[in-house]
């Protein structure tokens, strides 16, 4: 029963949703709607549940003085701070428990939780971000490496985009006549950015959708089971 309770269910909501969406009238729509309010809640609670597991986890790793323990105190620490000045102040324009602070938000600016989240989550967010690019210029070395015709093609486009979003891009090409619009640098770089980019983005969409159907499929058959636990 545990098994096969979970698996009829899967089954019976993924073909009400698709079936509503080809016939979108009654009852189907109304089943549809309420289903799709059933798993905002049954999502809010998963948030719940992986925040507990979380918090639970950097407690044991704290209390066990595991390597780098003093990170998880961090996050801990960083945890309580954002709960605490949420349920106190609120955000942007829902009150808190305090009421919408006006006295904090005076001195700040913003209340406590958006002047925490502008000034000290979206800077230190920038800055990991900014170190990222160092592991991506070291990944863009390795792919441009000439091996082949595909590494040629990557590294001449690459080479094209990049001097195409300079500012000095159109005096690069200023010679070539006017009658060659497309070959100044400019205009080759948006050619590029919305013909073979566009078109390979969507094949890589369309590629995913169609990873997401087959994955949908198991899962209302019953063929994949993982989320169940347990393996197959």
């Amino acid at each position: 029963m545990k098994r096969n309770v979970p698996l009829v269910l899967a089954f019976i909501s993924g073909m009400l949703v698709i079936i509503s969406e080809f016939i979108p009238h009654y009852p189907f729509g109304l089943i549809e709607e309420t289903l799709t309010g059933w798993f905002m809640i049954v999502s809010s609670f998963a948030i719940l549940l992986g925040q507990i597991s979380l918090i639970s986890a950097n407690i044991n790793r704290v209390a066990e003085k595991s390597q780098n323990w003093q990170y998880y105190l961090a996050g801990l620490i960083s945890f309580a701070v954002m709960v605490t000045v949420g349920l106190l102040w609120g955000m942007e324009n829902t009150p808190g428990i305090l009421g919408q602070g006006a006295g904090i938000t005076a001195k700040l600016g913003s209340k406590p939780f958006d002047y925490i989240f502008e000034y000290a989550y979206m800077p230190l967010s920038s800055t990991m971000f900014a170190l990222l690019a160092f592991y991506i210029a070291s990944a863009a070395y390795r792919a441009f490496i000439i091996r082949n015709f595909e590494s040629n093609l990557l590294m001449i486009t690459a080479v094209i985009v990049i001097l195409g979003r300079t500012s000095f891009a159109t005096s690069l090409t200023s010679w070539v006549p006017k009658s060659l619009t497309l070959l100044h640098l400019p205009e080759l770089t948006d050619f590029i950015m919305q013909y073979p980019n566009t078109a390979a983005q969507r094949a890589i969409m369309i590629s995913a959708a169609l990873g997401v159907i087959g994955s949908s499929l198991r899962i209302i058959l019953g063929i994949e089971r993982s989320y169940l636990g347990g393996g197959k």
